[in-house]
């Protein structure tokens, strides 16, 4: 169990969250949200001790063990894959190094002896003799080839660490998970694995992420960190979304009757009750939601922008045609001999573990690399607007918000363009800031107003949900929803590909797969797929 006991957190006159008093208890997985800059992180920190409050106390039950998902990649270049696992159970690690540095010893003394004897009966009890096989499991089913478990870390590139980090943390089951940003660089099944070792965890997990499904999937209970406070709120994501904003909408209706407001909440406190993400917990949870009232859910200060794609045409039934188009980088293939032919009202969603071969791709179809080989066409009614997974090109610019949105206009008026960015929450002072000195959440809502304002019937789009908040990524996905052109796109936001893509192409070392009319649920269950990805990736 983890005491949160009246913590407060304060750099010089910012307040980011104060007199908080949480408590965490086992068998239960808490999702930490609120708006980019709220404190998140540093709040895992507290709990973890790696940064002290301004005031108040944590106190975690004596003798559990945290174990944190470490962020620097380079901290363990000096060690084996396997050793930086095992590493993640700091007690046992200690042991095995210090019984190796007694077994070197010479002479061997009886004092040495002595010790040893006793580290061998405290590695026994820390089941240390399956450590190894243990963290080897871990890796595996993260994604990490055997041949790499004994490499040192600094050959491995940039997305096998943070998974070897990843691994790290979950090694050793953990009284107290700490996990900020899990599934950064998983791949679908990866991501899979670990929602079904959350959802099994009986310990304490905390987790922040901006993967919406993902926190549908594993939390029993919602953090939120908004006006300055931390509450605490049974349910999933979803639930706390969807009850905030009923509660915003019954507290603005004063006029609206007490009772009848108690009920459309009871309505749909139940429907959410019988949708627990944990079956073992789904009647303990369903009695707490049964006695909550409208008082207990407040509305949120978070803000939503407003993120449509309107086109100025629509495209004729022509949109692109690819032939045997093949790409290779560094040596490295791509993807070879790809075929396929977008149709008009095509969402495609492409995915598949190798992000540089997606990026690779929506380049060649932008102009922006030739092709080894193979040659695409688009329909000349077809106007393009393109978001790109690094935008830094863009912003090399001392111009303001206003002036460069206005580059993209049709309509320059600048009582125009400051309406277009009212919508993506620019208003006042912030539509005047430099683009160079924006946060890469401002960056982003700002290449999409781009894309926006252009009214264009045909988006590509690279990872759009990076460096979003969470009310951006929902109101993208609405956005991208109600789009009524072709859609491009890879993400590795499950719930968008679930909402947005009618058709799945996966990209894999062997090929690849294209499927039009099924969501990416269906995708992933079902059985002639997973024999055909089963191929792809020779599994």
């Amino acid at each position: 169990m983890i005491t949160v006991s009246n913590v407060t957190l304060q750099y010089g006159q910012r307040k980011l969250f104060s007199n908080v008093d949480i408590i965490f208890s086992p068998g239960n997985c808490y999702g930490l949200i609120g708006a980019n800059g709220s404190g998140k992180s540093t709040f895992l920190k507290i709990l973890s001790g790696e940064v002290e409050p301004t005031s108040g106390d944590v106190s975690v039950t004596p003798g559990k063990r945290i174990s944190v998902l470490k962020q620097d990649q380079f901290a363990y270049d000096e060690f084996t894959v396997l050793n930086t696992v095992i590493m993640g159970h700091k007690k046992l690690y200690d042991i095995i190094t210090e019984k190796e540095r007694i077994y070197a010893k010479t002479p061997f003394t009886d004092e040495d002896g002595l010790r040893a004897s006793e580290l061998e009966s405290e590695f026994t009890e820390l089941d240390g003799w399956s450590a190894e096989a243990d963290a080897a499991r871990l890796l595996s089913e993260l994604g990490i080839e055997e041949s790499l478990h004994t490499a040192q870390m600094t050959q491995l590139e940039a997305g096998q660490k943070v998974r070897v980090l990843l691994a790290q943390a979950l090694f050793g089951n953990p009284d107290i998970l700490l996990l900020d940003e899990p599934t950064n660089y998983l791949d679908v099944d990866s991501r899979l694995w670990l929602e079904e070792f959350l959802c099994d965890f009986e310990n304490i997990a905390i987790v922040v992420s901006h993967d919406r499904h993902f926190l549908d999937k594993v939390c029993t209970h919602i953090s939120d960190i908004d006006y300055g406070k931390i509450k605490l709120y049974t349910g999933n994501y979803t639930f706390w979304s969807e009850a905030s904003q009923l509660a915003a909408r019954q507290r603005s209706e004063a006029n609206k009757k007490v009772e009848e407001q108690r009920k459309e909440l009871k309505e749909f406190i139940m429907r959410f009750a019988n949708n627990a993400s944990k079956s073992r917990q789904a009647t303990s949870r369903k009695k707490i939601l049964e006695k909550l009232t409208v008082d207990d859910i407040g509305p949120s200060s978070r803000k939503y922008p407003y993120i449509n794609f309107d086109q100025a045409r629509e495209a004729g039934d022509n949109i692109l045609s690819i032939e045997n188009l093949s790409m290779s980088l560094d040596g490295q293939s791509m993807f070879a001999n790809l075929r396929f032919t977008a149709q008009k009202g095509d969402k495609i969603a492409f995915v598949g573990p190798n992000d540089l071969a997606k990026t690779t791709l929506f380049q060649v179809l932008t102009g922006d690399l030739e092709p080894e080989s193979g040659s695409y066409k688009w329909g000349s009614s077809v106007q393009k607007a393109y978001y790109p997974r690094n935008n830094s090109e863009f912003f090399n610019s001392t111009l303001s918000v206003v002036d460069w949105l206005r580059q993209f206009s049709a309509i320059t008026d600048e009582e125009f363009v400051r309406a277009f960015l009212a919508r993506m929450l620019f208003t006042g002072e912030e539509s005047l800031k430099p683009v160079n000195v924006l946060s890469g959440g401002e960056k982003a809502k700002c290449m999409l107003a781009r894309m926006s304002v252009i009214q264009p019937n045909l988006l590509i789009l690279d990872e759009p949900t990076n460096h979003l908040d969470l009310e951006a990524i929902t109101s993208l996905n609405r956005g991208l929803e109600k789009f009524r052109g072709t859609v491009l796109f890879s993400s590795h936001d499950h719930q968008l590909v679930q909402t947005v893509a009618n058709r799945i192409i996966e990209f894999g070392p062997h090929g690849c797969i294209d499927r039009a009319g099924t969501t990416f649920d269906e995708y992933l269950t079902d059985e002639n797929i997973k024999r055909q990805r089963h191929e792809l990736y020779k599994i």
